[in-house]
């Protein structure tokens, strides 16, 4: 207004003023123009700038504050100052309205078209660079399961936001997004917020303590007697009795059974370990899970596992009970509000993608109860599963441990890294995923022992008969049979696996395990029984063997039923076979070397029989990816297979 004001004036000066000389009006002239125009071009900057700043304000992100605040629980929303002055501006107003606008349009065509933005754009009245954040979440949201999975995806593949348009989603989104981002590889980190602080522990008392109380609080009626054992033993312990308890033989829980261990050695279980086994057991029981959680087990646990981070068997055993309480779908709230738990080595990543496994109820059908654990696929992948691939351990195995690559000396004492090109600590899950995608690869494992001294509960003595309708109940639950399979198996887990066949031809229920089995690989599987059994009284690692042991002796009438029946079925279903055999004798302790599993009784009867120069361990560990270990499995497995994968 004032420039206008000073323009009019101008002009009437130049209108009223007596007419001077002619070179004196010219001059005169030209400097009210430059005055006028100078004041022009002045205050016009002066506007631009002006109207540029409070723009660049309103579009300034102040990245400190953000940090500061991000870990409060609320949800960041883009604010304006409360200065009119900045508000009102004639940029501000045109961009505003301008924004509306365009909403308007959208809004009208997307109703129209059936658009899926119609709803968003005329309820949502946000920035033009916040609408990717907000689409994406209610598209998450939507009713099209499609639509779902594909935010998700999106979501997972974005990189580019800034850190509170994460925390937008992080506290914005359902449980079923969050357990979606979780399962997808790509995803950032910043979609999940830190769990809750955990309460303080009292003066008075110590984990060992809630521990016990935890058990003490979990129903002690109907239970069988493993489990019984196990809480009975971690109830009864103390940390200072176990301490104090050195010496080769000791007992647990005062019972009075030995403990086969070196004299002076001092036992590497604890109260917590104890406490661990038996919650283990109580998870196995749906009913236990509600009181695990009603009790504040969930913290517990996850106290424990920030105390042993150093301690690979307490994570396991904490992830093994999540993971069990994960199969139970009401408690999947309160699970994923605890904190995720991730871990670079295999055995520990594999337990955490069994847990979110049996939380991620919008892609997984399966369901994956305690000891059957997915190599591969380990998060949601558009790859289409075409067939299973599942491994067996046998005496004394491990789901892990037993499908490493062979040992080198040299690659151990050195830092080996999981995608370490020169090591694998588990070849299915690094080489076979690569080299054949398009499988799920499982591993099985279960719980094994040479003698009756080292078992781990002694009531349980269980059969191959018992494990096998054990394992195969598990694995049905898991989705084997809904696609062809081959399963791998190491010594006395081929005795699982043709026990498990047997038995799944019997039940109606059961007939697509058989009707897609593929083919078998025996890995020094003694189908005709081992040295084992024969050797126990000599050595001292096997004093009163366990009933596994017993059934391995060539004498066993189990056994001959076992491989009489299984090898007539396998010639009438055209099971395709491959059986591999050790060469050299197995050192048992430092004095004793036997032949496990001699040639005779590695030969099934059918399939081709391959004796390899290493011994009754290393028979299922190749020495590198390009050994002919490996390569004949993968040979066998892709000629097997050849006609489902193409399909």
């Amino acid at each position: 207004m004032s420039l206008a004001a000073y323009c009019i004036i101008c002009c009437r000066r130049i209108g009223a003023s007596t007419p001077p000389p002619q070179s004196t009006t010219y001059w005169r002239d030209i400097r009210n123009i430059i005055k006028f125009t100078g004041s022009l071009i002045l205050g016009g900057s002066l506007f631009l700038t002006y109207e540029v700043l409070a723009l660049k304000k309103s579009l300034t992100l102040d990245t400190q504050v953000v940090e500061r605040e991000k870990m409060k629980s609320y949800i960041y929303l883009h604010t304006v100052s409360l200065d009119k002055r900045e508000n009102y501006g004639i940029t501000y107003q045109a961009r505003k309205e301008l924004h509306k606008a365009v909403r308007k349009v959208l809004a009208t065509s997307a109703k129209i078209l059936r658009g899926p933005f119609a709803d968003t754009f005329s309820t949502i009245d946000v920035e033009d660079h916040e609408c990717a954040v907000w689409l994406l979440l209610r598209k998450s949201q939507s009713g099209d399961r499609t639509a779902r999975l594909q935010a998700v995806q999106e979501m997972s593949e974005t990189h580019h936001w800034h850190d509170y348009q994460y925390r937008i989603i992080a506290q914005a989104c359902d449980l079923r997004t969050l357990i979606g981002l979780a399962r997808s590889k790509e995803s950032d980190l910043r979609f999940f917020l830190p769990p809750p602080p955990l309460p303080s522990l009292n003066e008075d008392t110590c984990i060992e303590e809630e521990l016990r109380q935890l058990l003490a609080s979990l129903p002690q009626t109907e239970l069988d007697e493993c489990i019984q054992y196990f809480t009975s033993l971690a109830l009864s312990e103390s940390s200072q009795s176990l301490a104090a308890q050195k010496g080769g033989l000791w007992c647990f829980g005062g019972n009075g059974l030995p403990y086969a261990e070196s004299f002076g050695e001092v036992p590497s279980a604890t109260v917590e370990m104890f406490c661990l086994e038996a919650l283990v057991k109580h998870s196995e029981i749906p009913t236990h899970c509600d009181e695990i959680e009603a009790n504040g087990g969930l913290q517990l646990l996850q106290r424990l596992y920030q105390l042993h981070k150093d301690c690979p068997k307490i994570q396991r055993n904490i992830m093994r009970i999540i993971g069990n309480m994960a199969l139970n779908e009401h408690l999947h709230s309160t699970i994923v509000h605890s904190e995720a738990m991730k871990s670079p080595r295999i055995m520990e990543a594999s337990h955490a993608a069994r847990t979110l496994a049996n939380l991620d109820r919008e892609t997984m059908r399966e369901k994956y109860q305690d000891g059957v654990y997915v190599l591969h696929p380990q998060y949601r992948t558009s790859q289409p599963i075409k067939a299973d691939v599942l491994f067996i351990h046998g005496l004394m195995g491990a789901a892990f441990k037993t499908w490493r690559q062979q040992d080198n000396e040299q690659l151990l004492t050195e830092k080996i890294l999981e995608d370490d090109a020169r090591y694998t600590t588990c070849w299915p899950k690094t080489w076979l995923a690569r080299d054949c995608p398009a499988l799920r690869i499982i591993s099985v494992e279960y719980d094994t022992s040479l003698s009756d001294w080292r078992t781990r509960c002694p009531m349980e003595r269980k059969s191959i008969a018992f494990r096998s309708d054990e394992l195969l109940r598990k694995l049905r639950a898991a989705g084997v049979g809904d696609r062809p399979v081959i399963w791998v198996s190491h010594s006395m887990g081929g005795l699982l696996v043709k026990k498990m066949l047997l038995e799944a031809s019997k039940k109606p229920e059961m007939s697509t395990v058989i009707n897609n089995t593929r083919g078998i690989i025996f890995y020094s599987v003694p189908h005709h029984g081992s040295h084992l059994a024969e050797y126990s009284v000599n050595i001292r690692y096997l004093l009163f063997p366990s009933l596994e042991v017993k059934e391995l002796s060539k004498d066993s009438p189990a056994l001959k039923t076992l491989q009489d029946d299984f090898l007539e079925f396998a010639k009438d279903k055209n099971f395709q076979v491959l059986n591999f055999v050790e060469t050299l004798p197995t050192y048992i302790g430092s004095m004793i070397k036997l032949h496990v599993v001699p040639v005779e009784s590695a030969d099934l009867g059918i399939g081709d029989l391959i004796p390899v120069d290493v011994d009754h361990l290393n028979i299922c560990k190749p020495k590198k990816k390009d050994a002919f270990l490996y390569q004949r499995t993968l040979q066998f497995i892709c000629e097997t297979l050849a006609k489902d994968l193409e399909d």
